[in-house]
């Protein structure tokens, strides 16, 4: 999953199960100091980091789903899940598994992990791109740091009283965060928490995980690409009635064609290949160029286009900003577009 340090988002209603479409995202210009206040280890390769208000204050409230900007001592913006509870005004949390550069890692995962307590730090938000809608009955299914989002709606449709079920997949025992407090829950809720390492029963189909469903269940699921592929395979089915997903990595490019950004301020003349994204190629020769989510909502990554036709697929800017921007990990050149950097 893009289990790589950057919280991306991406939410669906189930093909022809709902005529409704994902809102607009709104932005939320907001910025919070915060100091690191608690550091913790939540399995191999992942830490928590329970988050402050500078001045002690508290923080403004969240919905499950919710996530914020971390801008890093860097200058580097991540996005990340806020996984404790909403109750809790006087802090936030997040966690992060490390991806190393040689795995596909941009470095931001890699900060976080060299962070100390008492480091502050400057987040943006919170902002909602994974809406968690308020129905009867629920399908929760987590991979890996998938659950981080997961676990708030979880414990929310508890307190609500709704009917639910829940299905955490990972490696093994060990690289799954949370893992003792979930096993704790699935004592309380023996019939409703299935906890299913991989190593010991084996990668699921997407037919066993919706098996799980209640009739009616709106599913929402957040974990590796292969997982969220297999579930949504299996849709539309007659168990579920929406579908909810959260992704740690960039889409795949659908529908793409080949062609070429210049440059202009470094002088590089970039082939972006059919099923790769300008971001990604760029990235080759400009390694330090911002990005956030990859999925071309948070809008971190426009650049000025200088010249050329693009083929716009952000959801961050306006129409008039597009005349004059491209969105890199998302949009597409047609042709040979020239960009300044």
């Amino acid at each position: 999953m893009r289990v790589l340090g950057v919280i991306v988002a991406a939410y669906e209603k189930a093909s022809g199960l709902s005529g409704t479409f994902r809102p607009d995202i709104v932005e939320v210009r907001r910025t919070l100091d915060v100091v690191v206040d608690d550091i913790t280890e939540e399995a191999g390769g992942v830490r928590s980091l329970r988050l402050v208000a500078a001045d002690g204050a508290d923080l403004p409230g969240w919905h499950p789903g919710a996530h914020v900007d971390v801008v890093l001592p860097s200058g580097r913006q991540r996005q990340y899940s806020l996984t404790g509870s909403p109750r809790a005004h006087d802090h936030y949390r997040i966690a992060v598994r490390a991806i190393p550069l040689e795995h596909g890692g941009g470095g931001g995962s890699l900060e976080v992990h060299s962070l100390e307590v008492g480091q502050p730090l400057t987040l943006r938000g919170p902002r909602n791109a994974f809406p968690f809608i308020g129905v009867d009955h629920y399908l929760f299914v987590a991979g890996g740091i998938g659950i981080t989002p997961i676990r708030p709606m979880l414990y929310d449709a508890i307190e609500r009283g709704a009917d639910w079920q829940f299905v955490y997949t990972g490696r093994d025992r060990g690289s799954m965060p949370f893992l003792a407090e979930l096993t704790e829950l699935a004592a309380a809720y023996p019939d409703r928490v299935h906890l299913r390492p991989d190593d010991e029963f084996g990668v699921p189909t997407g037919a066993a995980i919706l098996d799980y469903a209640p009739d009616g269940a709106a599913l929402y699921t957040c974990g590796p690409p292969p997982m969220i592929e297999a579930i949504r395979g299996m849709i539309p089915a007659e168990n579920i009635a929406t579908l909810h997903y959260e992704r740690f990595s960039p889409p795949p490019v659908v529908g793409g064609e080949p062609f070429t950004v210049v440059l202009a301020r470094s002088g590089h003349v970039v082939p972006v290949a059919e099923d790769q994204s300008a971001l990604s190629a760029i990235r080759a020769v400009l390694p330090d160029v911002a990005y956030s989510c990859q999925q071309g909502y948070c809008g971190t990554c426009p650049v000025a286009l200088i010249g050329g036709e693009v083929d716009h697929r952000d959801r961050c800017l306006t129409a008039a900003q597009q005349e004059s921007r491209m969105t890199i990990c998302v949009s597409r050149g047609v042709g040979r577009v020239t960009l300044d950097l």
